[in-house]
């Protein structure tokens, strides 16, 4: 059986994803692939802040204006928010010449329901 249940909802392959505390039972192999691909696209410092940056957004979302001051170039500030969105952890939408970005839905609760305690 399956801790972790994805399902694409659009081309960027942004998630929804419905889960089990980790130590509850082993994961599939392609359990494991997806959850690393989530955890390693955190796993830098970068991708981290600007995810963190779109979820505590009061509104939901946030425009790549207003979050791309985190000590890099804009270019790579892209480059770092396309990780995140192929990693299903983002959702974008454009806007005139702006893209406005958001947590994928199911995220976050994915995310503290696999590190939640077992049992």
């Amino acid at each position: 059986m399956s801790n972790l249940a994805v399902e694409p909802t659009g081309p960027d392959a942004a998630a929804s994803w419905c889960c089990r505390p980790l130590g509850t039972e082993e994961l599939s192999a392609a359990d494991a692939e997806r959850i690393a691909v989530m955890f390693k696209a955190l796993s830098d410092p970068v991708r981290l802040r600007l995810f963190s940056k779109i979820a505590a957004q009061p509104a939901g979302e946030a425009c790549v204006c207003d979050i791309q001051d985190v000590g890099v170039s804009q270019p790579t500030v892209s480059h770092h928010l396309r990780k995140l969105r192929e990693a299903g952890l983002l959702e974008s939408e454009r806007r005139a010449s702006w893209v406005y970005y958001r947590v994928a839905p199911g995220v976050l609760a994915a995310m503290a329901g696999l590190l939640s305690p077992a049992g």
